[in-house]
């Protein structure tokens, strides 16, 4: 057993049930972050009940209080539980390690019982960074598909990548009086060429098309020539975020992980 009690970081290697324990106890209680490595089961209780039966794997316990459960291979947590209002119990008992969370709001638990411990470790992280989203023009398109609104209130998709005959069309869709609308995305300042390439697409669904047909530009912003060309085509420039457009994407992808982190939960 090799032992470093020196704050903020507190390591122990092949603890016992008891070591473990105190050291698992201070953690959750200082709300400092847990990482306990070792041969585990697991048992959830809530919506529905699941046992995970003994394997090595990772618990992490972070100082908000989430409560993570991992293989060795794969991103996403076996089982979790979200920080907020939950209450932990640590006990050792015939060298078996035991942790538990619990919340009423949904009422569930999970347990995560050590009958063997590689290591255990409590430590203090500072992290007060300020956290920036950038996308690519691809994100910016899948932001636009997730929320059209992000675009034009009123505005419904029918198609993304629509081929025409000069290239394709980034999104293709309806506005909200039923006017079809050709989007061209930029991630950067918009120029000429960009216009023009705008220009070639909307002709295009306008010699096939049976309604009048709209040209919108979205990008952060357009070069100072760009605004009397579009006047001229007759087509139209909307501010597009790329910060507000990985926002967006960052909370979809969260709920879609939730949602199949509450499935795989359950």
């Amino acid at each position: 057993m090799a032992l470093s009690s020196l704050r903020p970081l507190t390591v122990v290697i092949e603890p016992n049930s008891s070591e473990a324990e105190n050291v698992a106890r201070e953690a959750i209680s200082h709300h400092r972050t847990l990482l306990v490595i070792g041969k585990c089961s697991v048992d959830y209780a809530g919506r529905a009940k699941s046992k995970l039966e003994s394997g090595e794997r990772i618990l992490l316990v972070k100082a908000d209080g989430s409560f993570l459960v991992h293989r060795s291979m794969g991103y996403e947590p076996v089982n979790w539980m979200p920080g907020g209002n939950v209450i932990f119990h640590v006990q050792s008992k015939e060298h078996v390690l035991d942790i538990r969370a619990q919340r009423q709001k949904p009422s569930e638990s999970v347990k995560v019982s050590f009958d063997k411990i590689q290591l255990i470790m409590a430590l203090s992280l500072e992290d007060e960074a300020e956290f920036s989203l950038y996308a690519s023009e691809e994100d910016m398109q899948k932001a636009i598909l997730f929320k059209p609104d992000l675009l034009e209130e009123g505005l419904k998709l029918i198609s993304w990548e629509k081929k025409v005959e000069p290239g394709f069309i980034d999104v293709y869709g309806t506005d909200k009086d039923g006017k079809l609308v050709v989007v061209e995305i930029k991630r950067k300042t918009a120029g000429k060429d960009a216009v023009l390439q705008l220009a070639k697409y909307t002709e295009a669904i306008k010699s096939k098309a049976d309604r009048d047909v709209r040209g919108i530009l979205a990008s952060p912003n357009i070069a100072k020539e760009v605004q009397r060309l579009l006047v001229t085509l007759g087509l139209e420039y909307k501010h597009l975020d790329p910060r507000k457009c990985a926002e967006i994407l960052h909370r979809t992808e969260t709920k879609k992980l939730a949602e199949y982190f509450k499935v795989s939960s359950s």
